[in-house]
C-alpha cells in the first residue's frame, strides 16, 4: 500500500491508542478540559473563581484537569508572592490556538441540542423494555 505525501507529513495515527495525537484529543476533548478552556479564554481566572463558573466539577477534578492543561502547554499557572498565595489560570498562545474549534463544536451543540433531545426521545422510546423485561 502506498503512502500519499499527506499521510507522510502526518505526526501520528489518531486511531492508534498509543499515539500522541491519539492522546491529546483525549486531553482536549475531555468535558471539563473544553470547559475550563473557553472560561479562561474570556480573561484569567483564580481557581476558585473556576471552580464556581464550571458547575458541577469537584476541586480535585479541576485540579486534575488543570494540571493536565498545564503540562500540555495549554494552560499557564502563576503564583504571586503574597500571603496567603495567589494562583491565577491563564490561556498560552497554544491554548488560544484551540479556541475557535471548541467554540465552533459548541455553537453546534447549543444549536442542534434540539434535534439531538428529539433522536434520543425517539431511541428511548423505540428501545424501551416491555412488561417482560424484554
Amino acid at each position: 500500500m502506498r503512502i500519499t505525501e499527506a499521510e507522510a507529513r502526518r505526526p501520528g495515527d489518531i486511531n492508534d491508542p498509543d499515539c500522541p495525537t491519539r492522546r491529546l484529543i483525549d486531553r482536549v476533548g475531555d468535558k471539563w478540559s473544553v470547559l475550563v478552556i473557553l472560561r479562561l479564554f474570556e480573561r484569567t481566572h483564580r481557581f476558585s473563581e473556576l471552580r464556581t463558573a464550571i458547575g458541577g466539577v469537584t476541586p480535585k477534578v479541576l485540579t486534575h484537569t488543570l494540571r493536565a492543561l498545564e503540562r500540555d502547554g495549554l494552560v499557564e499557572r502563576h503564583v504571586y508572592a503574597e500571603v496567603p498565595p495567589r494562583v491565577e489560570y491563564r490561556l498560552t498562545g497554544l491554548g488560544h490556538s484551540i479556541v475557535a474549534p471548541l467554540v465552533a463544536l459548541r455553537d453546534w451543540a447549543e444549536e442542534h441540542i434540539p434535534q439531538v433531545v428529539q433522536a434520543r426521545e425517539r431511541y428511548d422510546a423505540a428501545h424501551a423494555k416491555g412488561p417482560e423485561g424484554e
